[in-house]
């Protein structure tokens, strides 16, 4: 069911509900947009949104001009610090915002990301993804150049704890291991999906598969609920799930094609086996990963273009007629839309 959508001002390549209690509307879009000619830059933007699905609003409070955006996530709930915002950009940044006000309590009030709590310069290659440990103590940010680098956050700032040379061609995602944060997992244009140990220095292989992905590797997902398992998706249209019982030999148990390059995967927050993918040229897709095979059980094709943003809000089930359902945020590229919307599949019984 279609909630609410709006158009950004630059190519929308990720969206983001914030996990954080009292902070669970706010949802923050990033685009990323090549300027063309004799002096060629990449913009982007982050966008703050208010969603509130049973009055159908998506409302736009707060919105700041950044380089092209690759890829943003909100520290995790559980750390000892409030909601942040970290941003890989195009020019080999890593930013963190605080985001202010705005709370359940404040409905009332104004409040976005101000500055940015710290940002540097990481590298000369461009910053294509991230993801936050645990703990958030810590960010893994993979590079252009096959590169990975482990910052961590410090009171005067962020710095580079270890940056090693994990891939051949760009590194497209990097995974931080739920109930082994010492494990950080990689996948890279070369079709090689990886996992190192980082309490060497360097971080040494624990393993490497290069033969089941017959395209680059997009993405990489660890399930909070079993930890023997773990989901990728590729540019070759499949979402894999993976034995990790074996560590030093995963096993790719089974797959699915999902028609499109798997670009994002993101577990539901409290429904155990449910994920939604974002598959490029063929929308969205919810799918089950439960049982002997996974199955897709809804998709969402109400875009125009490249399926690359997706997220479940990390709120409450939500009436729908007879069923529940859970809110959705997804964007498309190069038409820059965002929309919200339900499910039309009864979550809590898939």
């Amino acid at each position: 069911m279609d909630v609410a959508h709006c158009y950004l001002e630059g190519n929308a390549d990720a969206v983001e509900f914030c996990p954080h209690e009292g902070y669970q509307h706010v949802l923050a879009a990033s685009t990323y947009t090549l300027q063309e000619g004799d002096q060629p830059s990449r913009a982007g933007s982050i966008s703050l949104f208010d969603v509130n699905a049973e009055k159908g609003n998506l409302e736009l409070f707060h919105r700041v001009d950044t380089a092209g955006i690759f890829d943003i996530k909100w520290s995790p709930v559980g750390g000892n610090v409030g909601p942040l915002l970290a941003q890989a950009d195009a020019d080999g940044y890593l930013k963190i915002y605080s985001l202010e006000g705005r709370s359940d309590g404040e409905e009332g009030s104004r409040g976005g990301l101000l500055n940015a709590v710290s940002g540097e310069k990481i590298s000369s290659s461009m910053c294509l993804f991230l993801d936050w440990n645990p703990s958030a103590t810590s960010i893994s940010v993979g590079l252009s150049d096959g590169s990975v680098s482990i910052i961590s956050l410090v009171e005067s700032g962020i710095e580079t704890l270890q940056e090693w040379k994990a891939h051949d061609f760009e590194l497209w995602t990097t995974c931080f291991d739920f109930q082994q944060p010492q494990l950080v997992y990689t996948g890279s244009d070369d079709c090689k999906f990886s996992c190192w140990d980082m309490r060497d220095s360097p971080a040494q292989m624990v393993f490497q598969n290069s033969k089941v992905h017959k395209m680059g590797v997009c993405c990489i997902a660890k399930s909070r609920c079993d930890p023997n398992i773990i989901l990728t998706g590729s540019y070759d249209e499949y979402l894999r799930v993976w034995d990790l019982r074996s560590i030093s030999r995963p096993v790719n148990e089974t797959s699915v094609c999902l028609g499109g390059g798997v670009w994002r995967i993101k577990h539901h927050p409290f429904v155990s086996g449910l994920v939604l993918a974002a598959c490029m040229h063929n929308g969205f897709a919810i799918v089950k990963i439960g049982g002997e095979k996974p199955e897709v059980v809804e998709t969402y094709n109400q875009h125009g273009s490249l399926a690359y943003g997706a997220d479940w809000q990390k709120d409450k089930l939500l009436p729908v007629g007879k069923t529940k359902s859970t809110i959705v945020a997804t964007c498309s590229f190069y038409d820059r839309l965002l929309r919200i919307w339900m499910p039309k599949s009864d979550i809590c019984c898939i």
